[in-house]
């Protein structure tokens, strides 16, 4: 049976610049980034695995943590739709982390 794509959105809380870094530039391989530490990626089971994987590698589990959370299946016709309060709501095609 084939995996079905989901739709999810990966934010982190990481405490060293450098981790930091790579665990935005690791996700960049995986999805768009909504914001400065918020990426939406649509992922089937093994590409969940592999970024899971890449991520555990690179955090230091005692004061990182990265979220994962369903947005449910990817359709073909589905449209990601993100209301914004405050400033309005663009994609960022390049971001500086410090």
């Amino acid at each position: 049976m084939a995996s079905t794509r989901r739709r999810y959105l990966v934010s982190y809380d990481i405490a060293n610049a450098k981790r930091l870094r790579r665990v935005a530039k690791t996700l960049e391989s995986y999805g768009t980034r909504l914001q400065y530490s918020v990426f939406e990626c649509p992922l089937d089971d093994l590409r969940l695995t592999q970024a899971r994987s890449a991520l555990a590698e690179i955090i230091n589990t005692d004061h990182d943590q990265v979220l994962f959370v369903s947005l449910g299946p990817e359709a073909a016709d589905a449209t990601l739709i993100i209301e914004a309060l405050g400033l309005p709501y663009t994609v960022r095609s390049s971001v500086t982390i410090v």
